[in-house]
């Protein structure tokens, strides 16, 4: 299965291939073939989703534009390495889509938003540093 991520309208990331969820030194949190991933920034789980984007104020977006879109990479694991208090980033081929196939792009690197304040979603553009986001990660 090629590496995917599926960007949920309202919703979640849900991250579909050879997946590694990593700490942001390198421990390994999970090995798995699908994970959902919090975006609106409310989870009591982080870095995954527990539902709470149900009864967030935050609007998330299915659709977007990426002009940093680039031929993938050979087959690979997707790593996708937990930041504290920031973003997802997200290294390896994989195909970014919106829920509803219209919004594509391909990346080998992404830094992808969980607080739910990027502008420029599902991409992060640090809004995590002016909205005061901080986690607190499964253990």
């Amino acid at each position: 299965m090629p590496n995917r991520v599926t960007v949920r309208l309202n919703g979640p990331l849900v991250a579909q291939g050879e997946l590694r969820l990593e700490d942001a030194n390198g421990n390994l949190l999970e090995q798995n073939d699908e994970l959902y991933l919090c975006r609106c920034g409310n989870t009591k789980s982080s870095p995954y989703c527990d539902g709470s984007h149900k009864s967030s104020e935050v609007e998330l977006t299915d659709q977007f534009s990426d002009e940093k879109s680039e031929p993938l990479d050979d087959h690979g694991p997707l790593v996708i390495t937990v930041r504290p208090n920031a973003m997802l980033i997200a290294k390896g081929p994989m195909l970014i889509e919106g829920s509803d196939s219209r919004s594509q792009t391909t990346r080998n690197k992404a830094a992808l938003c969980r607080c739910g304040h990027s502008t420029n979603k599902p991409f992060c553009d640090a809004s995590h540093k002016r909205c005061g986001f901080t986690d607190t990660p499964r253990s």
